[in-house]
């Protein structure tokens, strides 16, 4: 793999192109610091939506088609054809078994921590992170150092990401109770959180301040909870 631009613009390259899709960098690494199967060395770059995304997607010929899986196949030809044109491999966080390691990429970007709640809490968009995809790059460039030295849930004393949940599924420090989730979202009281997604997500501060569609939550929810 190869690419024209300088290591120091390749970052900021990457963000400019994400902007119209309603993606936006989550963070990145360097192998093999991080294990990144497939690769030695080099730069993976992950991407996840952003608050245009729903928008961006609606307006796409896969929110148009009325075919099945509109956010993978949309978020497939976006990050595909990014990685044809800057010269990067893409990985996905669909489309196994085998699954790549998202989360843990995740956890050792900087950018994405473990919440009290045991689901990944994003320094940006909080308990509503989305990863879509990931470029790997062969070369080495400046990547930003993470804004937060800690996990933002360390200075949220209110930690509305437990007690909002009105199945009680969640606790402080887990695990999760995926019954008691999946019980309740089968009762009609369980239909806020189908209809308007997740409400423990949509409580951190952080996913709050973030915007994103009820709709687009929705959407993740009816995937979640399949009948």
């Amino acid at each position: 793999m190869s690419n024209n631009s300088s290591p120091s613009d390749q970052y900021d390259q990457i963000a400019r192109r994400l902007v119209p899709t309603g993606m936006m960098i989550y963070g990145a690494l360097h192998p093999p610091r991080t294990p990144v199967p497939g690769a030695d060395r080099g730069t993976l770059v992950l991407i996840g939506t952003d608050s245009g995304f729903w928008a961006a997607l609606n307006a796409a010929p896969e929110g148009l088609d009325n075919q099945p899986d509109p956010v993978d196949r949309f978020s497939t030809r976006v990050i595909g054809t990014l990685a044809a044109d800057m010269g990067a491999e893409v990985r996905y966080p669909f489309g196994g078994p085998p699954y790549q390691p998202f989360i843990a990429w995740g956890l050792a970007s900087g950018r994405a921590f473990t919440s009290p709640s045991q689901m990944l809490v994003h320094d940006a968009v909080g308990l509503l992170i989305s990863y879509r995809g990931a470029l790997l790059f062969d070369d080495v460039f400046d990547i930003p150092a993470p804004p937060r030295a800690e996990s933002p849930c360390n200075s949220c004393p209110a930690r509305p990401c437990l007690s909002a949940c009105p199945a009680h599924a969640l606790v402080d420090g887990g695990p999760y109770n995926l019954s008691a989730c999946h019980d309740h979202l089968d009762t009609p009281q369980g239909a806020e959180c189908m209809a308007s997604g997740c409400i423990a997500r949509r409580a951190c501060p952080l996913s709050a301040a973030f915007g994103r569609p009820r709709a687009q939550t929705a959407h993740h929810m009816r995937y979640f909870h399949r009948p």
